[in-house]
C-alpha cells in the first residue's frame, strides 16, 4: 500500500460548520477514512452524491492548484471548491511523483491557456487551435513518467475510440507505477482490468464489481435490448 503516492484519506468532520452542505451528502458525511489499494481508482455515482466534490478537495490537499494542471500550475480564475479540503488529512507513500496531472472538464481551458504563458507545447499544434478532447489528449499524452494523476470526468469531450485511447494510456502507466483516482461516468473506462471502482449512490461509498454498475447495466441493456429499452423508457414519458 505505501508504494501508493496517496495510499488514505482521514476527514475530521469536527472542521466542517455543523450547517454546512457537505454534511447534507449522506455518502460523504458516513466516511471518517479511505484507503486506496489500487494503482486505478474510480469514484461513480449519480450526479450530486459528492465524487467530485471529494475528488477535487483531495487534489487541492494533495498540492494541485484547485482549476487543474501539474503540481507546478499557479493561478485563479474563480474559486468553487468546498471547504472539505480544512477537513482532510491524506496519507502520502514514501515515493514523490515524477509527474502530476488534475483535470477538471469545466476548467480545462484555463489550463490550456496558462500552458500557452509557460511556453509549453503539447503536440503539433497549440492547445486552443485542437478540439477540446484533442487538447486533453495531447496534454495528457506528454506525461510519461511514474506519478499521480487526478481526473474529474475526462471523457467528457471523448469520443468513444479516444475513450479506449486514454484506456490503454491509463493501463500502461499504471503499469509503470502511476496512480489514478478518476470520477467517470464512462462505462469504458471502467472496464479497466484490476481497477477499483467506489459507488457513491445509494448515500454510502462503497466497493462494486464493473458488471454491478448502473454505467454498465444500462448500457447492457440498450445495446442488447434497444428496440424494447426505448420503447419502455418512452412510455414511461407519456
Amino acid at each position: 500500500m505505501y508504494n501508493k503516492f496517496i495510499h488514505s484519506i482521514k476527514i475530521d468532520w469536527s472542521k466542517i460548520n455543523e450547517n454546512s452542505y457537505l454534511k447534507k451528502i449522506d455518502s460523504i458525511r458516513k466516511i471518517d477514512q479511505l484507503s486506496f489499494t489500487s494503482n486505478i481508482t474510480f469514484f461513480i455515482g449519480e450526479n450530486g452524491t459528492g465524487k467530485s466534490t471529494l475528488l477535487e478537495a483531495i487534489a487541492a490537499v494533495y498540492g494541485f492548484n484547485p482549476e487543474g494542471g501539474t503540481l507546478n500550475y499557479r493561478f485563479s480564475t474563480y474559486n468553487d471548491l468546498s471547504d472539505l479540503g480544512n477537513a482532510i488529512r491524506i496519507s502520502k507513500g514514501y515515493k514523490r511523483p515524477m509527474s502530476s496531472f488534475f483535470f477538471r472538464a469545466e476548467s480545462f481551458f484555463n489550463v490550456a491557456t496558462m500552458a500557452i504563458e509557460y511556453n509549453s507545447i503539447y503536440g503539433e499544434k497549440g492547445l486552443h487551435e485542437q478540439s477540446h478532447g484533442e487538447s486533453f489528449l495531447s496534454f495528457f499524452q506528454s506525461f510519461q513518467d511514474e506519478g499521480i494523476y487526478i481526473m474529474d470526468e475526462p471523457e467528457s469531450a471523448l469520443s468513444l475510440q479516444r475513450q479506449l485511447t486514454l484506456l490503454i494510456q491509463i493501463v500502461e502507466m499504471a503499469k509503470k507505477g502511476s496512480q489514478f483516482i478518476i470520477a467517470t461516468h464512462s462505462p469504458i473506462l471502467l472496464a479497466i482490468p484490476n481497477a477499483s471502482i467506489w459507488s457513491f449512490d445509494n448515500g454510502k461509498i462503497h466497493t462494486c464489481k464493473y458488471e454491478d454498475t448502473e454505467n454498465y447495466q444500462i448500457l447492457k441493456m440498450l445495446i442488447n435490448n434497444r428496440e424494447s429499452f426505448l420503447n419502455q423508457l418512452l412510455a414511461d414519458r407519456k
